[in-house]
């Protein structure tokens, strides 16, 4: 069903309101996500949306996950398209797709420069804006009537910044006078400037359903990343909130639920909004509570006659009833893990209808905690399974590869120079490497000593973490999760180097590692090495807290190693790209890319602070 025809019909004393998703990273991801977008389709979304990888890099994943939401789960599905590498027949290939599978929601959008390109550059002069494709779709015969298209909108203005905020309310109008049934709006904290910016488009004459972005801040880590991205303008206030709690991510998740909870309110109180669009980053929890303490959800249909379930749910529902009655408080000041009567009443029925079966590779843990099993990443690694797996942590420096970068970065010539670099930047004389894109941190500094001397060997280090014993989770290095608990950490190391240092490693865990150390090496030409299990998964970081089940952060495996692999040596490539196809710096990226291992060493005795290192550097 069109979006715009949902809307019409919607008949509820509240806002409705959407959910984003994208396709995971790992096949593990993928399976996980849709027993989380089933439980998220009971929180009763007017439609979800799926976004689509720049240049279609997730084409295929994209159409899977969308034609599931919409086919299976009965989900009105929005499908994000973008511009980026697309020409005339991958656009049609894409909409003809999306119409056999019932989908009748496109978001057509320009989309991000492909990876490693600073400027974005069209590959078919046809698409070169998403008013492109709205006068594409719109002039089709196949597809102008069959589709409801929305358009983005950017409140604190386009990440580019290429022109003033009235010429982008004139594209805006353009946009919407080509043929746009909707509009979906950046992501945005400041709910000041959206206001006024609302009021700007309707006095411009637009009077589409504006559907502001949401994003609950999930972690410090996500929110820094992701703003800094999307060019969002974060308030001097919001950043100074996140910047006292930074250390506690229970707090900054709880932070998270009551400003999206204050802004929502605000935005529908304050404008003719009547629905917003969650950015999920396939996560549900936050999402759930803001709805909960919104009071726009709280009871699930009965769907089955089974009369054990219904008198569960006649029981539950009756305490929902007089939750409401006697004013339970709202959600947003409460643990995260509080059960609230109407919240038990959803978690029973969702268990009931949605019971994953017994085959599924999920831990004990995660079974009995699906909804937040992994809402505290811890890293770059988190756990390759969740859906929201290399999302959360910084991966890589990809977006940040530009002139800029590159002129404080040198123009490397030699092995040595990539040396310089990597130690430049353990000196703290450079914030940032390809691989790279904060300064580096705390945690790091406590092993420094040792990872200059690897550094300084030719081993260039992009990845690592020192053993803990059991320190205080608000311990403002190491700490992480709530309050009221113990944090532990395996030490382990990560590098390229070349084949000659890989089997001198391979060598020396044979003989030395006595079962202690674990390692992975693998090329850009596909080759892996490691003496770990075909199904063995390493837990590097791992939490206690008082009431709750053990939760393990960080894993590190075959896939999760494998699918950072690819990204790591494709930063080598987009590099290598800024600079002449026969100039030194690009025959010498280029050959790094080509010939040199990426490796990563675990040592597995966390109680013994130095095993790691001495296992390295002794003979």
């Amino acid at each position: 069903m069109k979006l715009t025809d949902k809307i019409l019909a919607y008949n509820s004393p509240h806002p409705f309101y959407t959910f984003e998703f994208f396709p995971p990273r790992t096949d593990q991801g993928f399976e996980n996500l849709l027993p989380r977008i089933v439980r998220m389709s009971n929180l009763n979304p007017l439609a979800v949306s799926v976004t689509w990888g720049a240049g279609g890099n997730t084409k295929d994943t994209s159409l899977n996950l969308a034609e599931l939401t919409q086919s299976e789960y009965r989900q009105d599905t929005i499908l994000h398209l973008t511009c980026t590498n697309m020409e005339k027949g991958k656009v049609d290939e894409a909409l003809r797709a999306a119409k056999e599978c019932g989908i009748q929601n496109i978001l057509a959008l320009r989309g991000d420069p492909p990876r490693g390109k600073e400027e974005w550059i069209a590959i078919d002069p046809r698409f070169q804006h998403a008013l492109d494709l709205v006068t594409y779709i719109r002039s089709h015969p196949d597809f102008s009537s069959y589709f409801c298209i929305g358009v983005a909108a950017y409140p604190e203005g386009h990440p580019d910044h290429l022109v003033d905020e009235e010429t982008e309310l004139s594209l805006l109008k353009e946009k919407v006078d080509a043929g746009a049934d909707f509009i979906i709006t950046q992501l945005f904290y400041d709910e000041d400037q959206f206001i006024s910016w609302f009021r700007k488009v309707r006095e411009k004459g637009i009077t589409l359903p504006i559907i502001p972005g949401l994003m609950p801040i999930q972690t410090y880590q996500s929110f820094v990343r992701l703003t800094k991205l999307t060019g969002s303008k974060v308030p001097a206030q919001v950043m100074s909130d996140v910047d006292a709690i930074k250390h506690n991510d229970q707090l900054v998740k709880n932070y998270g639920v009551e400003l999206a909870v204050k802004m929502i309110r605000r935005i529908t109180t304050e404008t003719d909004v009547s629905g917003v669009h969650f950015c999920t980053l396939n996560l549900e929890k936050s999402v759930q509570r803001v709805l909960e303490s919104l009071r726009w959800i709280g009871y699930s249909p009965q769907i089955v006659p089974n009369k054990l379930i219904e008198v569960s749910l006649l029981t539950l529902n009756l305490l929902g009833l007089l939750t409401l009655y006697f004013k339970e408080p709202t959600t947003e000041n409460l643990p995260s893990g509080t059960i609230t009567p109407v919240s038990a009443a959803n978690v029973a029925t969702l268990g009931l209808y949605n019971m994953p079966p017994t085959e599924t590779e999920v831990g004990s843990g995660e079974l009995n905690k699906a909804d937040s099993w992994d809402d505290f990443p811890n890293g770059r690694w988190g756990d390759s399974k969740s859906p929201a797996y290399g999302v959360q942590g910084p991966w890589g420096n990809n977006d940040a590869i530009n002139q800029v970068t590159i002129s404080h970065w040198g123009n490397p010539q030699s092995l040595d120079d990539l040396t310089a670099l990597f130690l430049k930047y353990l000196h703290s004389d450079i914030d940032t490497t390809p691989f790279s894109s904060d300064p580096i941190l705390d945690e790091s500094k406590l092993i420094l000593p040792h990872l200059r001397k690897l550094t300084e060997r030719g081993w260039w280090t992009v990845g690592s973490q020192p053993a803990v014993d059991g320190i205080d989770s608000s311990d403002p290095v190491v700490g992480w999760g709530p309050r009221n608990g113990y944090v532990f950490q395996k030490s382990f190391v990560e590098f390229f180097c070349t084949e000659e240092d890989v089997n001198m490693i391979e060598k020396k865990v044979a003989e030395k590692g006595d079962g202690w150390v674990h390692y992975y090496a693998a090329n850009s030409k596909g080759d892996c090495r490691t003496n770990v299990p075909d199904d063995g998964r390493n837990a590097v970081t791992w939490g206690v807290f008082s009431g709750q089940e053990l939760i393990q952060t960080t894993i590190i495996e075959r896939q999760s190693f494998l699918a950072w692999k690819e990204e790591a040596f494709s930063i080598w490539l987009d590099w290598a790209s800024f600079y002449r196809p026969d100039s030194p710096e690009r025959k010498l990226l280029e050959n790094v890319h080509n010939e040199r291992f990426l490796v990563n060493i675990i040592h597995h005795d966390f109680k013994v602070e130095e095993a790691l290192w001495t296992f390295i550097f002794d003979a």
